[in-house]
This record gives structure tokens, sequence and C-alpha cells, in this order.
């Protein structure tokens, strides 16, 4: 019976080695074949490597992959000497020895677990181990697919052999890793954009690189012309992002509407993520939220009356939806541009769709001839989005609205919404809002308006908010709108402030003595108050006006603002100081966020055209590129003064920095004030 045993476990155990020299034998099979795969990748290399002539490279690469392939032949001539080892064992000695796994033969060295779809079993790390698969970087090519026992390979795209006029018939082309480089071409053509498409100019390197792909992540600034893509995370996990969008008119001809029924806006941005939706002409929110949205606006028209443009929600149940805001532009009989600015706060939730709207309140109006939109060469509209981790609340409300003929008027108001009544809620006599803790208040007040009286084109109308503390009122920003003679027309005020527990917000319309003004308002938001509170750990708030000298006169072209700082500095951003560089004239951020700017400025002038311009530089030494336009035109008859004014978001990181430039076209600029109309504020959130 013992000898039987024995017999049996020796029976068993020569099975087992048996199995294990066919494992043996396959772990060889398997080596030979990824012996086959380095030879392959060797020989596809060594062409590259002679194609480009590196001759020392190739030699390197040589000597690299034959003692790679000696280390692996090497290794399965021991594995193989050890699989005939096996039969050779004493068969007494592992009779009467336990029989275990532990006693067996080691196989080849190989990942502990089968590698993902994704990844690549790395022979190179000792023990071996998956990686992920490498992914190629801008400006190369993918030569060969990740497999499970190899790494992708790429290779440099040679754009000057590709595209041989990309520089320029007498421009001479280097063709660099990633990228390329025009020879002699001076800054100033850089940012004209002579690295064209997909390519940004890279001021360290001082050559053309391609431009980031983010690889299903969404985009929080595009590729410009001077700046690299920046990626955002996955907006679940961030506090606050930020969107931009060029906005146009449908052609007459296949629009299929007209203004007076109300005229859709093509809002076009290829950039869409797990925030939002770009799709045929509106956007589509895919996240809960608070957002912040401005539309800058220039055209003129010859319409009777006036045109109307504003934002609308809709909701999935909804099929009218409501309109959040609308700005009245008058009729200025065609002869100059008007820009004007539409903002508003809501809170959205997935499958909320958002359109830019224009209207008329009569048929006598021809869209092909009588509407003419200045193409300005940044984005016009731009949205900030906060998610609920910021605690933010967001509130609207409407004017209390009667027949006013005063020089002076105070808003009422009745609260149409708002995400939670405790933070914030109307003062006793709704003139004014309260705030129950401290934060960063950022705002947007629009008013409908008919004045009568030349008093009222000479001199024109401000609109004026107030914070108000322990009982002492204090201007924190004003907008000045230019007055109109029977006249329909709206004036918006837009601004960012800190607010401490108890303060209260207040707004004051002022208007000349002999000017009468009737102010009014309808469900189409043009008389409307909408603000987002956002606490303090998370948000800051910076405001300034121009400076009393130094202010631009005469033939301005594309001159730079000089500012000078009302509030406190903030952690987050400051205005420049004397002895800095740019000083004065650079916003600098110094930590990664959201930033908004709204911007009133009041000046005297003869230009045919005032573009304002707010630009964006990257970093310390990096190249500035436009972030929001606007434009406007003549001043009116009779006017004394004009304004024009922008508002925008966009992503900062630490280092960024902001300036406003001016340019006259064909005139002069008399004066700029600085203070009563001119100022800006600036608004940040962290991410």
């Amino acid at each position: 019976m013992i000898i039987r045993d024995l017999q049996q476990k020796l029976v068993d155990q020569q099975d087992a080695l048996l199995s294990q020299q066919r494992e043996i034998l396959e772990q060889q099979r398997g080596m030979y074949e990824q012996m086959d795969v380095v030879k392959n990748q060797y020989g596809l290399l060594s062409d590259t490597v002679k194609q480009v002539s590196f001759q020392g490279l190739q030699g390197e690469l040589q000597s690299y992959f034959q003692s790679h392939l000696a280390g692996l032949q090497s290794q399965a001539r021991s594995h193989l000497q050890k699989s005939y080892a096996v039969h050779k064992m004493d068969a007494d000695t592992k009779v009467m020895d336990a029989v275990g796994e532990a006693n067996f033969p080691r196989p080849l060295l190989g990942c502990p677990s089968p590698c993902g779809p994704d990844e690549f079993c790395d022979f190179q790390r000792d023990p071996p181990q998956c990686e992920k698969c490498t992914m190629c970087p801008p400006g190369f090519f993918l030569i060969s697919q990740c497999s499970s026992t190899a790494d992708r390979m790429c290779q440099d795209r040679d754009e000057c052999l590709e595209l041989p006029n990309i520089c320029g018939e007498r421009v001479k082309c280097l063709n660099t890793p990633g990228g390329f480089r025009c020879l002699g071409v001076s800054e100033r053509e850089v940012e004209m954009g002579v690295c064209g498409h997909d390519y940004f100019f890279n001021p360290e390197l001082q050559e053309c690189q391609a431009c980031s792909d983010c690889d299903g992540e969404s985009v929080s600034v595009p590729c410009s012309a001077v700046s690299d893509t920046v990626c955002s995370q996955s907006s679940e996990s961030r506090l606050s992002q930020s969107w931009a969008a060029n906005v146009v008119v449908p052609s007459a001809r296949g629009s299929g509407t007209n203004i007076f029924q109300g005229l859709q806006l093509n809002i076009r941005e290829k950039e869409s993520g797990d925030l939002l939706s770009n799709e045929a002409g509106q956007v589509r929110f895919l996240q809960h939220g608070l957002v912040w949205l401005d539309h800058n606006f220039a055209l003129k028209h010859s319409c009777r009356n006036f045109l109307q443009v504003g934002m609308r929600l809709n909701d999935s149940q909804e099929e009218e939806g409501r309109d959040l805001s609308g700005v009245r532009i008058e009729q200025p009989d065609g002869k100059y541009f008007q820009g004007v600015s539409v903002s508003s706060g809501v809170e959205v939730e997935p499958n909320h769709t958002f359109t830019l709207l224009l209207k008329s309140p009569n048929q006598h109006c021809n869209q092909s001839k009588d509407l003419h939109v200045y193409d300005v060469t940044a984005p016009s509209l731009s949205l900030l989005w906060l998610s609920h981790d910021t605690g933010a609340v967001a509130m609207t409300a409407q004017m209390s609205l009667l027949v006013h003929y005063q020089t002076s008027y105070r808003p009422t108001f009745r609260m149409t919404s708002v995400s939670d009544p405790y933070m914030i809620s109307l003062t006793h006599d709704s003139r004014g809002v309260r705030f129950t803790e401290s934060g960063v208040v950022k705002f947007v007040l629009q008013q409908a308006l008919y004045s009568m009286g030349h008093t009222c084109i000479r001199e024109g109308f401000s609109l004026i908010a107030f914070t108000n503390r322990n009982g002492t009122g204090v201007e924190a920003t004003q907008a000045f709108k230019t007055g109109v003679n029977y006249r329909d027309t709206s004036i918006t005020l837009s601004g960012a402030m800190g607010v401490d527990s108890r303060d209260t917000l207040t707004f004051e319309i002022t208007s000349p003595s002999q000017c009468n003004i009737r102010y009014f308002g309808d469900s189409t938001g043009i008389s409307m108050l909408s603000l987002i509170w956002i606490p303090s750990a998370v948000s800051s708030a910076l405001t300034a006006t121009v400076c009393r000298t130094g202010l631009p006169t005469g033939a301005v072209r594309n001159k730079p603002l000089l500012f000078q700082q009302i509030s406190s500095d903030t952690p987050q951003v400051h205005l420049a100081r004397s002895g800095e560089p740019s000083s004065r004239k650079n916003f600098i951020f110094h930590e990664r966020g959201t930033a908004n700017v709204a911007l009133n400025l009041k000046l005297i002038h003869s230009c045919n055209i005032v573009k304002l311009t707010l630009q964006k530089v990257a970093g310390r030494s990096g190249q500035a590129g436009p972030v929001a336009q606007q434009v406007s035109g003549y001043m009116p008859e009779g006017s004394t003064w004009a304004s024009i004014g922008l508002r925008a978001s966009f992503q900062v990181q630490n280092g960024t920095a902001v300036y406003v430039t001016l340019d006259c076209i064909r005139g002069r600029v008399n004066q700029i004030t600085h203070e009563g109309g001119t100022n800006i504020s600036i608004l940040w959130v962290a991410l």
C-alpha cells in the first residue's frame, strides 16, 4: 500500500513536471515572438534614423538593440537549460520531497497580471510591470501602435517638408522637434498669425509649436497665435470655469425669420466639453451651477424706433422659455456704430438651452439692408460658470415701475428668484439688496427708458451703484449714457465689489433737471437686476479708475490706459505699482482661477470708430492677445460726453496680466474723465 501511494505520487509529480515543461515552451515561444517584435521595431527605427541621417544615433541604437537581443537570447537559453534539467532530477528525491508549487521552476519573468487595453508590459523594469501607453506629443505622428508587449512609437512631423511655403517664399524654414522655426521673422509678424492654424509661437524657444490636444478634457483657454491650449479638469471637481464664443447674425436669405418676430443670433465655438455643448447656434448646459453671461454687441441700424438684444433661457419643458435680460439700442438713422453690453446671472440645470435674440418692435426693419454688425477680433460672448460647491447665491429682481419724470430716480425692486433667501433679501423699502454674510457680489442692472428734451442729449444721464454700511452710502461704481431726444434706449451698469455682513446695495439714476424721462419695463428683462454673491473664501474683487495724468489724447492708436487702484490689494490680483514692470498698466494675477472684467469709459472724441480692447498676457515674458473688444462710433450731435464699455470672463494663471488699449480711427480723443463714469472692476474666483 505504501509503495502504491509512492508510485501514485510519482505519477502525479511527473504529470506536473510535464505540464510545467509545456508552460516553459509556451513562454519560450512568446519570448521569440517578442524578439521578432523588437527586431521589427529596430528595423523600422533604423530606417527612420537613416532617413534623418543621424549616424551617431544609429550606432548607439544598433548597439543598444543588439545587446538587448543578446540578453533576451541568453535568458531564453538559461530557461531552456532549466527545462532540460527537470528531466534529470532524481526521481527518488522528488518522491520523498513534499510536492508543492514552491519547488517548481520559476516561470519566465513577465507582468504579474494582464495589462489593460491602453497599457503595455514594460520588460525594462525589474520586475516588469504594466505601463500606460505613451501619447504622441503635439507635432509628432504615430508610426507604431501600442501592443501588449511594446509601447507606442511616434515620429516628429517635418512641417517644412509637408508645407514648403509655410514661412513664405523668401523665409527659410527650420524643422524642430514638435514644431518649426521661421528664420528672420519679427514678433509683429508672429502676432499676425504667421505660425498658421493649430500652431502657436513659443517666445522662449523662438519657434512655432503645435497646439496641445486636451485628449478628452475640456478646453479652458483655446490655442491662439501666441499661447498654447490650456486644458481644464472635469467641471465636477472645479469651482469655476469660463467659456467664450463668437456671435454672428444669420444671413437674410437663410435665416427664415425676421427681426420683428425675433432673430436668433448664431453662437459659434468649436470647443465643447462636459460643461456645455454648442449646437444649432445655441448653448446647451450639461452641468448644474450658476452662470454669469456677458455679450458685447456693436451695430448700426436704420430700423424705426429701436432694436433690442437679449438673452433667453429655455427649460426642456418650456417652449417659450424666459427672458433673462435685454438692452435697447436707439435709432441713429444708421449714421454710426453703437456698442452695447448685455449681461445676466442665472442658475442653470442640465438640458437648459441659452440663446441670444435680436428684436424689433415693428416690421419696418429690413435685416439685409438696415443692419450692419461690427466684426470684432475677440470673442463677443463669454460665460463664467460657478459650481454649487462655491456656496454662491443667485438672485434676480424686476423694477417696480411707475411713470417718473424726475431728475433723480431710485428704483424699487420685486424679487423674482433667489437660490438662498437667507443670504440675500430686499430691504424694508424694496430699494436695496441686503447681504447676510461677507463676500463678493457681481451684479448688473439694466433699465429701459424714454427720454425727452435736448438737455438729455447734451448732458446725458448716469446710473450709480452705492454700498450702504452702517447708514453711510458710498459710491461703488458708475456708468454714463449719452441722452437721446424722444427715443427709447437703455442704460446698464455691471460691476463687482466686496460686501460685509448687513451691507446693502442700492442704485440711482441721475439726469439733467430739464430732461424728462419715463422709466418702464416688461417681461423681456429690459428693466432687471441680476446678481451673484460668492463667499470671500473662494473669491475677491478689485476696482480702479483711470489715472488723473498720463491719459491718451489726440491721435490715439492702440495706446494702453493707465489706472489707479481704488480698492485695497487682494492676494489674488493687484495693479502693478511704481517701480514694477508695466507700472499702472497691468493688472497681475497671482493665483489660478477664473476672472471677470467689467469696464466703463467716459470720454470726448471725434473718432469715426473708438475701439476698446482687453489684452491678456499669458506669462511674464509672453505675448499679448485680445480677450474682449468693443467699438463705438461718432458722438451724437449736440452731446458733450460719450461712453464705451466691455465685459468678459476668462481663465487666469499665476503670472497672467491684463491691460486695456484704446484705439481711435480717423479722429482724435479730446478728454477722458478719471471719475464719474470711468472705472474697471475685476472679479476673481478660485478654480
